[in-house]
């Protein structure tokens, strides 16, 4: 959550239902400026994907980007079809395309890239699927994806269906391609990248990359790339046969660029970003908006700039916080209910740690899967007051559920509190710091040299894309992280 446009948390999950609510997000003295329809579709982000990941900041990368993407475009077989290239503030693994002609980095991925041809090579295979038209032909086989995938499938079937997410954002961000659609993808990419100059074979080697990321526990985070990009064992033979054809095809040396794209990350945020919320030993901190509460011991949690949500493991219940408006706590609790679309509802005002607060209970209609009109879910929800802005804590369960889980829907809610230790307020996020080596040294003597911990040395050496004992040459530049 940030304090403004980004104030909740990093879920994976929006809810369509609170929207309305949430005009600011979490910070509730906010107004969110929404963009004025592009001239082109697609030409601008998607409001649901800056939802779901937020905007990196960093006009730079964006700007090269923009650059690289155009230059790319421009020369791909459907360069009409080519709308827009984005940044998004997400520590995840990944790039994808949207059906729409959208192009999307996290800066997690961003971070992993050792050189331009590596991120030429991915941008190429993106830019591929737009121009195969893949993600229109997997929106006319399914034009509606249960949104657990997003919360990596923590989620029951009827949790999901109780939380009603915007199905399309699960659409455009996860959608899972075939072997032969990556594999057309895969040749693209070369070709594209080859095209506009970039050595083609530097994608193979990312691919080893993201490999190394999903295997080592140590990593800073799994490679959402590979689970909407499948891979398979000779998908780095295949694309390096492609390079060398490629290269040869040039008749000339292709680029790889490496000290100009380590230097474009340097300051590069890296992992999640706890100024906007972390949990740490079962409580989540929220240090910019000065709030804390605990997380249900053994529940997932996932955080988003929209929201921040907890999901008991067998997707039976899901607490989630929500930015509620600045309406008072009276008009929210009507909305709220009405949204919900509640019957029987019961509001009760309390105060929570010297917060005003109101308590709401009641029982959500709706069609079933079956299709049949009933209850779908038991709801516990407390709205918490600060300041202006009122926050939402929703609990939801399943029909009949409410004595198991309404218990700890109230202690998660109760233990909502002023964040005031220091160390929680202060806590900054890491970031990519490019460093100079020397003659002779190792990875690991040039990691040690700069104050890393010899726990990281594994975790930085796939961050470098190289092993801990590779030697370095006089000037090589290579990646720390750290405050």
């Amino acid at each position: 959550m940030q304090p403004t446009l980004t104030a909740v948390v990093r879920t994976g999950l929006t809810l369509t239902l609170l929207l309305p609510l949430a005009g600011s997000r979490l910070a509730a003295t906010e107004t969110i400026a929404v963009p004025s329809p592009p001239p082109v579709q697609g030409a601008q982000p998607d409001p649901q994907v800056i939802a779901q990941f937020g905007l990196l900041d960093n006009a730079k990368l964006q700007a090269y980007i923009d650059q690289k993407g155009m230059q790319m475009g421009r020369i791909s077989d459907r360069p009409a079809d080519v709308k827009g290239f984005t940044v998004v503030d997400s520590p995840i693994i990944n790039a994808f395309a949207t059906p729409d002609g959208h192009v999307y980095f996290t800066r997690g991925i961003l971070a992993y890239f050792n050189n331009e041809a590596q991120f030429s090579g991915v941008l190429g295979h993106e830019i591929g699927h737009i121009t195969a038209r893949h993600g229109q032909k997997q929106q006319t086989r399914s034009t509606a994806i249960n949104g657990a995938i997003l919360l990596g499938s923590i989620f029951s079937k009827r949790i999901a269906s109780i939380a009603q997410p915007a199905t399309q954002l699960a659409s455009i961000g996860l959608l899972k391609y075939g072997r032969d659609d990556e594999t057309e993808s895969d040749q693209l990419g070369v070709k594209y990248s080859s095209k506009i100059g970039y050595d083609p074979a530097s994608m193979a080697d990312f691919f080893l990359t993201l490999s190394r990321t999903e295997q080592s526990s140590g990593a800073a985070t799994v490679p959402t790339f590979l689970s909407s990009h499948p891979n398979s064992a000779d998908r780095y033979t295949t694309v390096k046969k492609l390079a060398q054809q490629a290269e040869q095809q040039a008749g000339r040396q292709l680029a790889v660029n490496r000290d100009q794209y380590l230097r474009l990350i340097e300051g590069l945020p890296y992992g999640d970003n706890p100024r906007e919320g972390y949990v740490e030993n079962s409580v989540f901190y929220h240090p910019d908006l000065k709030f804390q509460f605990p997380v249900p011991e053994g529940w997932k949690s996932q955080n988003s700039p929209s929201q921040f949500q907890m999901a008991e493991p067998n997707g039976k219940a899901v607490q989630i916080l929500l930015p509620a408006g600045n309406k008072g706590l009276d008009e929210t609790a009507q909305a709220l209910a009405q949204q919900l679309k509640l019957q029987n509802a019961q509001a009760q005002k309390t105060t929570v740690n010297n917060f005003p607060a109101l308590v709401i209970q009641g029982d959500q209609v709706g069609q079933d899967q079956s299709g049949q009109q009933g209850v779908t879910a038991s709801t516990l929800t407390y709205l918490i007051q600060d300041g202006q802005t009122i926050y939402a804590l929703v609990g939801l369960c399943g029909p009949g559920t409410l004595g198991t889980y309404g218990s700890t829907f109230q202690r998660t809610a109760q233990g909502f509190r002023r964040l005031t230790d220091a160390a929680k307020l202060n806590k900054q996020p890491e970031r990519v710091r490019i460093k100079t080596a020397k003659a002779g040294q190792t990875l690991a003597q040039a990691l040690a040299a700069n104050g890393i911990s010899s726990k990281r040395y594994d975790e930085l050496a796939i961050l470098n894309g190289m092993k801990t004992t590779d030697k370095m040459t006089a000037g090589m530049l290579f990646k720390v992280v750290g405050k």
